[in-house]
Formats: C-alpha cells, structure tokens, sequence
C-alpha cells in the first residue's frame, strides 16, 4: 500500500455493510471508496484509512504569537505545517485554499515525522504547530510527528476547533503541549448553518483539555460583523469561559476579513474587537487580546496583580519584558500562567517558508 495510506482505529463496521468514522462528531457513514466530509479519510479495504500520511500544504517557521498563542514560550520560533480537507464547512474560512481543497496536489510536500522533528531543531523553533486545517483529521501523522519531537524534546502545539469524538480526544491532547481552539461562536445557530457543526462538542472539548489534561490551553474567536461579534453574545460566552475553564485561560479575539463564502460581509471594526475585550476582562477573563489588528495595548500581556506592562507585543515582536526567570511580575511577583522560559525566545519575527528536500 502507498506510504501516505495508513490505517486508522477510530471506525467501526456497520449492518448494511458501510463503516462509520468515529474520530469526530460528524461520525460519515461510507461505503468503499468513499470520502468522509474531512476528505483525506476513507473508506478502503473495509476500513477507514487516512490517505494524506506524511503529506503537506507547505511548512513554515512562524512566531508562536501567530497561532496565536501568547502564554507558550513567547518569542519562540514555531514549525508550522498543515495538510488538505477539514471536518467543518465554515463559510468564512480564513485557509479555504487549504482546509477546503479536495485536490491531493494541494499536498505536494513530504515530509516524515522523524524529519519534523530535526527540522524543528535545525530551525531553531521551539515547537512545532499542527494548523492551516484541522490536526484532528491527520490525528495519526499528528500523533506520530509528536512522538518524534519529544524525542527531540521538541513541543507539539495543536491549532484546532475541538471537533472530535471522546474516546480520540483522550489520546490526542494526551500528545499536545499546548493547543488554541477556535471557540467560533456562542450560538447553536451559527455553529449549526455557518460551519455545519455543534456548539456542545467544542465545549465539551474545551472544558476536557483544561480540567483532564496537561496541554497549555488558549481560545480564539473571529468576530464576524452581525453574525457572532453581539455584547450580548461575548458576555455570555466570556462569562462561561470564566465558570467553566477559569479566568486564566487566554481568549483572543481576532477580526474578520471577507473570505470563503462569506465575501458580501464587512470587514471587523477595530472598535468591535476592543469591545469584546472589555466585556471579557468586566467577566473576569484575566487575560484578553485582541488580534488581526495593530493594537499593541490589546496584544500585550498586563499584570493582574498590580498593572505592570509584563511582555509588550506590536503585531508578533516583542518588546519590554518584566517576568523573571520564573515566570513572575518583577514588580509584584504575581505567577503568570502559561510556559515561560527564563527569557523571551528569539525567534523569527514573520513568517519564513521552507522546503523538504
């Protein structure tokens, strides 16, 4: 069998003859040689398979702040690479050349997971992030790059919509060192019509990965004008956030541009952004920020304890740090949560493409 098919274990055989997919709530039914929604999941053989092993989008070394993720070795350089297909159908989705292909000529690099790994180190990055479309969809490939890097000591840092069944859920984040998850709205409505999912699953995620394991957890919300960006809805969902997962979880509230099926909408107000920032940190979210907009106050991280200016961000670079070694206020000595080293990585500050040989 090709190398880039590898069976998976999360299906099972039905009555009729079809197998259901089980590593997400979608749960496709297929018969063989049909696709699941994701589409690099199969059915082949009598079996689902993941037909996109070892292949990717592309691979770049970011800034960790680009994930975003802001509590997780700021200044560090990150791998980041993705592949085809994914498990919604949002309609403002911001990778659709990616996420939304169903060309595997879209995956045109290779790369083995053993060569992540070195990859990651002979880059100097810290991490290696599995984002552009959903890692839960490679979960194999995902599982075994991980493997690799911590054999490297190399941290995996999952970007995800937290669209995924239990019993695999455990088994992934078990693997992740840290993860953002895109918490897209706070109504049934527009997780039902605008990305073809349900609300309950990613909640249930959310308040999994926080509570059941060890993986540093952020949350991210594109506010979209007239659809999710309403004070009511982001009291709600702040107010929850702070119940449910705690006031030091991070939320990044990041703006849309048109994109996708959504071209007809207006871009979001930096206003829009600042508000929602507001009615987080008035529900007690210790730690907002606002994103996809130059706004250094709202990217950067304050003390709660005493107001100190802890690390200043413009767009991804760094600026004045006032942590010591352990992570603490320098001014305060509040414990900042999250993982830090004993200074602010130095890493790339855009974007840099890189290719396998």
């Amino acid at each position: 069998m090709d190398s880039t098919i590898v069976a998976t274990r999360y299906w099972h055989q039905l009555e009729d003859g079809r197998v259901q997919c089980d590593l997400c709530p979608r749960y496709c039914r297929l018969r063989e040689g049909q696709r699941g929604l994701c589409y690099v999941r199969q059915c082949l053989d009598g079996g689902v398979r993941l037909v996109s092993y070892g292949r990717s989008s592309g691979f770049c070394v970011d800034p960790i702040e680009k994930k975003p993720l802001n509590h997780f070795y700021p200044g560090s350089a990150v791998l980041s690479f993705g592949t085809a297909g994914c498990n919604l159908a949002c309609k403002f989705c911001q990778n659709w050349d990616m996420s939304k292909s169903r060309e595997m000529d879209t995956l045109a690099d290779r790369a083995m997971p053993g060569d992540l790994a070195r990859a990651a180190r002979e880059t100097g990055c810290r991490s290696v992030a599995f984002t552009y479309n959903d890692p839960i969809i490679f979960l194999e490939y995902a599982l075994d790059v991980a493997a690799a890097c911590r054999e490297q000591d190399i941290a995996t840092v999952a970007v995800t919509a937290g669209y995924i069944d239990p019993r695999p859920r455990a088994e992934f984040f078990a693997a992740m060192d840290a993860a953002n998850v895109d918490l897209k709205a706070f109504t049934e409505r527009f997780y039902h019509k605008i990305c073809g999912g349900h609300l309950a699953s990613v909640l249930d995620t959310l308040q999994y990965i926080r509570h059941e394991t060890d993986t540093w957890l952020e949350l991210t919300t594109l506010l979209i004008p007239g659809e999710n960006d309403s004070e009511a809805e982001l009291d709600a969902m702040t107010a929850w956030v702070v119940e449910h997962l705690g006031p030091d979880v991070p939320m990044h509230f990041t703006a849309f541009h048109p994109d996708w099926k959504m071209l007809q909408h207006a871009a979001t107000p930096a206003a829009t952004l600042a508000m929602a920032r507001r009615v987080a940190m008035a529900n007690g979210v210790r730690f907002a920020y606002t994103g996809n907009v130059r706004d250094p106050a709202g990217a950067s991280t304050w003390c709660p304890g005493c107001g100190e200016l802890l690390i200043e961000r413009d767009w991804h670079r760094l600026g004045r740090w006032s942590l010591d070694g352990a992570g603490r206020c320098g001014n305060c000595g509040w414990q900042l949560p999250g993982r830090f080293g004993a200074a602010p990585g130095q890493g790339v500050a855009r974007p840099v493409r890189i290719r396998f040989a």
